[in-house]
């Protein structure tokens, strides 16, 4: 069975590219028939924030993207401790004592002569003397995990297609700090083994990660994890701008944009196929698969997820809509009003429309005996559902008028405006005593 999961750190908000990486762990796993898990990767104490959790979950349940499992890394360090004592007996993981000011000395002169910035792993050369003495001393070991350089590290990743990579070029990673705290790599690969996670989906930017923790995934014993490392997302001027990397749930969710919008859009961001304002996630779930997407950035531009959202508005039905309505907005009021919102932050000032007050400009000369008759001809009708095309029909017949000379004068005395919601649809909803209030009465 598929099994994916989404590790936030609970150091901040999730932002526009965490929710794209969770969306499609979801997606894979729903497609799939198999588990989408949240772990809270909170091994950093000291940035790790309780209020963030509680973000985490409610912005994933508010995208649709509810896990069916959840884990906390904090809660695991005996299964952490376990797996670094049969590392360290294997010889797997080895102890080090540079300060960070010496490690990047180390780097400044790798560089200058033109080299890799590759630890040299002096700290296996130390005799047990040694190390000893520079502990009597009160420096405490960082940890980091060896590296095994006699063959290349390869895979074949979902979208990236093959990867190689010398083991030589890279640095044998730092695991655990001197304090005894975890770094990412190695509680992240102890995690996917015990949680027989299947599929990793993740940014591009983990590549390197990746080829270091295969090797983790060796050394444990187990069969690692399918890869799908996908093209970052940047902005519309083409690099991933500080604004797009900060765009998080809460203000998308503070401009009104429906998570049906965000879904639509990010699901498809990165692949040929469409972006369309679906509501239905079957049908992107349908066509999800990472041999879709390319290798060229995904461009995230606002104005398309706004261009979506208002398509979205516009076709959405009022039961999908409706825990994020005002109550009073019923499913006649909502089709009349839905055409001309670009996001439901609006529907409050459609809602004014029709309970007034309304503050209509002065009529034109030319119009004021027309609302005079035209109140007048409104008393005498019924007030049903084709009252507009009624009184229209009947005032064009007693005045001649038609056209824009017929009906901008009435919109404007009971709406204060020039454009906006059908006033067939709007009428029957204003009501005979507020209609005939607002032409004069």
């Amino acid at each position: 069975m598929t099994i994916t999961r989404f590790a936030p750190s609970p150091t901040g908000h999730l932002h526009i590219g965490n929710i794209r990486t969770a969306l499609h762990n979801w997606m894979w796993a729903k497609k799939t028939g198999g588990t989408f898990i949240l772990r809270i990767d909170d091994t950093d104490a000291e940035r790790s924030r309780e209020e963030y959790v509680t973000g985490i979950r409610a912005d994933l349940a508010w995208l649709g993207l509810s896990p069916d499992a959840e884990y906390r890394q904090s809660e695991r360090s005996a299964l952490y401790e376990a797996a670094f004592e049969r590392l360290r007996d294997a010889g797997r993981v080895y102890p080090c004592y540079e300060t960070a000011q010496e490690l990047d000395l180390k780097r400044k002169i790798a560089l200058g002569r033109g080299l890799p910035p590759v630890y040299d792993r002096a700290a296996l050369n130390l005799s047990y003397a040694e190390r000893a003495d520079l502990e009597a001393q009160g420096l405490k070991p960082h940890w980091r995990f060896k590296l095994d350089h006699d063959e290349a590290i390869a895979w074949d990743d979902l979208v990236r297609g093959p990867q190689r990579f010398e083991a030589t070029s890279l640095s044998d990673p730092v695991i655990r700090r001197a304090d005894g705290s975890w770094l990412y790599m190695l509680p992240s690969a102890i995690d996917d083994v015990d949680m027989g996670i299947t599929h990793v989906v993740r940014g591009e930017d983990h590549v390197s990660n990746t080829a270091v923790q295969l090797q983790m995934f060796t050394a444990l014993g187990s069969t690692p994890p399918r890869f799908a490392h996908e093209a970052l997302l940047t902005g519309a001027e083409g690099k991933l701008s500080k604004r797009l990397g900060s765009l998080g749930v809460g203000e998308l969710r503070a401009k009104h944009i429906l998570p049906q919008a965000i879904v639509a859009l990010l699901a498809r961001l990165g692949t040929s196929d469409p972006v369309e304002p679906l509501h239905d996630r079957a049908a992107l779930l349908e066509t999800f698969d990472f041999a879709r997407f390319g290798r060229a950035p995904a461009r995230f531009a606002e104005e398309d997820l706004e261009r979506i959202n208002r398509q979205l508005v516009h076709s959405a039905d009022h039961a999908l809509v409706a825990d994020q309505l005002p109550p009073e907005i019923d499913e006649a009021i909502w089709h009349a009003i839905r055409p001309n919102i670009a996001h439901l932050g609006e529907v409050g000032d459609y809602w004014r429309i029709i309970t007034g007050p309304v503050d209509a400009p002065a009529p034109e000369p030319e119009d004021a005996a027309y609302l005079a008759e035209a109140r007048s001809v409104l008393e005498g009708l019924e007030f049903g559902p084709t009252v507009w095309k009624d009184w229209t029909e009947a005032l064009k017949a007693s005045t001649g008028r038609k056209g824009k000379t017929l009906f901008l004068p009435l919109r404007r005395a009971l709406t204060g405006m020039d454009h906006g919601p059908d006033m067939a649809e709007l009428l029957p909803l204003i009501g005979k005593d507020r209609a005939l209030e607002r032409l004069g009465g």
